[in-house]
């Protein structure tokens, strides 16, 4: 072979083997290992998919279909909803029978990891003449006239205005969006910058669930690993307590996205690998650094995107994770020091658990047994919120979930408390005080720091929380008479006063066989702790909180503002409660 051939040939290689490197670097830098996944890698993977199946994390056909069916009616139902409005707005007939109107899905349901039981993210997108009044009126009336539709609330006046139901059993959250279009196709395509064009901050981020959705499943190389190990996390962060954005751990977008990050560096990895790296990458993650999946793009539409380096408010965010689709957003920014911290916590022990998974020395349900939350802390908070209806409960209970990170952010920073942990699952109280009301309670843990005959006051804290909710209550026209928010103090050995024992025993691991070294003498230096003097002795703390009696502010006065901080609502004229207690030794 001649030099030139010789030469030519090197060149294609060369070409050839960039051609692919191309292909498996993804996001923001190149991938952290290109390697194949091994035998016993595939076979871990096996295992996973048959422990997610018996989980309920995948859907029966039966169930998918039923999903299909609910949407293709919710479809229909758009559909003459606007031809009446249209036919209403003096729209001749035979334009107003071609101006469309579509149903998108996004969320778990359109990325393909649906388990059974779990709701449905939907966007109704509308031609320009369809307003977002007209959607909150007419089309919320016909809802009601559904027989299939139960459990209806329209919150008009959210961040991201939605309306929330069940239809046939499927709890669905429906946003709205009209697009500056005269007519919207069946087959609408919303990744396209232009079609944000000339709309409001509302319709845009409404329209984002779709757009991020679609953009973050093209941002990764194999969609079938990614999707295992999605459930795999998704599963993990459930059943240790740390998947909920309202309350400052992390929403279903913002675990995708990390996934999706996990892809990018491991693009040929099998789904378990990917599972056991996801815990390497973000337990060694340097917070507040950002998670991209692409390079931002700017589409000089004028819609304000985060960037620290121009919004002042963003350089506050402790966990940021960037939406690839513009305008890009930080889906945390809920995320206080607490929260974070107790993901950090856990991403390290899943990190211990997953290598030993992957050496065949535990198993994988190890990985998704729950923390025992109730038995971690010496000492809790528990915030209850209570209604005389159930359907006054339903948006009672948005709203006060919504509000508790304020109270986490001001617990923070009292000088006397080391740690909060919130649990984002809900209970019912076996107190007589509740059992026969419709309410929720939430519980959060607190770590106090160690020091000796200290009196500790929560009362101001709680005050200025219970403040929030109501007037935020007063301003959305949202409270109803009866509806009350209470905050108590329990200590550990009294919870069996408010929950089950059947309630308290799921938080009990089931063994401790196989943990990992490190995992095992974790929980037991966390369980129980309790604060000693150089005695040996425990320490004489006194508690102070709102009294159970007189904790719950009757009635709210006329609120201002929307989406107040704790420091906002201090300066209220809502009444006092009273604060005049003795403390409770700890």
């Amino acid at each position: 072979m001649s030099g030139k051939n010789i030469k030519d040939v090197k060149s294609i290689l060369q070409e050839q083997l960039k051609s692919k490197m191309d292909t498996k670097t993804l996001g923001m830098t190149s991938a952290i290992s290109l390697a194949e996944p091994k035998p016993s890698d595939l076979e871990r993977s096996k295992e996973l998919e048959e422990y997610l199946r018996d989980a309920g994390m995948f859907e029966s056909d039966i169930e998918l279909n039923h999903r299909f069916e609910v949407l293709r009616k919710l479809n229909n139902l758009v559909k003459q909803w606007i031809k009446e409005v249209s036919l209403r707005k003096n729209m001749p007939e035979q334009i107003a029978e071609t101006v469309g109107g579509t149903i998108c899905t996004f969320g778990s349901y359109r990325l393909g990891v649906a388990g059974r039981g779990a709701d449905i993210d939907a966007l109704c997108v509308a031609p320009r003449h369809i307003d977002r009044s007209d959607y909150f009126s007419s089309f919320y009336e016909l809802l009601k006239e559904q027989h299939e539709v139960t459990e209806m609330r329209a919150v008009e006046e959210a961040f991201v205005p939605v309306i929330k139901m069940k239809y046939e059993g499927i709890e669905i959250d429906m946003l709205f969006a009209r697009l500056a279009l005269k007519d919207i196709p069946d087959d609408v395509d919303l990744r396209a910058d232009i079609v944000l064009k000339n709309l409001d901050e509302k319709c845009v981020r409404s329209l984002n669930g779709c757009r991020v959705t679609d953009e973050i499943l093209r941002q990764v190389p194999k969609c079938e690993n990614f999707r295992l190990a999605l459930r795999a996390i998704k599963l993990w962060a459930k059943r240790h307590g740390v998947y909920s954005n309202v309350l400052g751990y992390l929403g279903g977008v913002s675990w995708a996205m990390l996934v999706a990050r996990t892809c990018q560096l491991y693009p040929n990895a099998s789904a378990s690998t990917l599972v056991e790296k996801f815990f390497l990458v973000f337990s060694k993650w340097t917070w507040p650094a950002p998670v991209y999946l692409k390079q931002p793009d700017d589409a000089k539409l004028g819609f304000k995107v985060w960037d620290p380096r121009v919004n002042v408010k963003d350089r506050f965010h402790l966990m940021p994770i960037i939406t690839p689709a513009y305008p890009q957003q930080n889906s945390t920014f809920n995320t206080s020091q607490s929260t974070r911290a107790v993901m950090v916590e856990e991403f390290k022990q899943g990190l211990a658990i997953t290598e030993d998974i992957m050496l065949q020395k535990a198993i994988w349900d190890k990985l998704f047994q729950p923390p025992n939350f109730f038995a971690n802390y010496k000492h809790y908070l528990v915030v209850i919120a209570e209604a005389r209806t159930v359907e006054d409960h339903l948006e009672w209970y948005g709203l006060v979930e919504s509000k508790i990170r304020h109270l986490i952010s001001a617990l923070e920073h009292n000088a006397a408390i080391k740690t909060v942990h919130i649990n984002p699952v809900s209970f019912q109280c076996i107190d007589e005080e509740y059992i026969d009301r419709p309410h929720s309670a939430w519980f959060l843990g607190v770590d106090f720091n160690r020091s000796e005959n200290v009196n500790i006051d929560l009362t101001n804290d709680i005050n200025k929380f219970v403040e929030v909710v109501y007037k935020q209550s007063t301003y959305n026209k949202a409270y109803k008479e009866g509806m009350e928010v209470n905050c108590k103090y329990v200590r550990r050995k009294q919870l069996s006063q408010y929950l089950s024992q059947e309630t308290l025993d799921k938080y009990k691991p089931k063994h401790n066989d196989g943990l990992p070294k490190a995992v095992s003498q974790k929980r037991k230096s966390d369980a129980g702790k309790i604060d000693i003097d150089s005695n040996g002795s425990e320490s004489s703390k006194r508690i102070k909180t709102v009294s159970e009696s007189e904790n719950a502010l009757q009635s709210p006065q006329n609120g201002e503002e929307s989406n107040m901080s704790m420091e906002e609502s201090s300066n209220s004229n809502l009444p006092e409660p009273t604060t005049e207690l003795s403390g409770t030794q700890a």
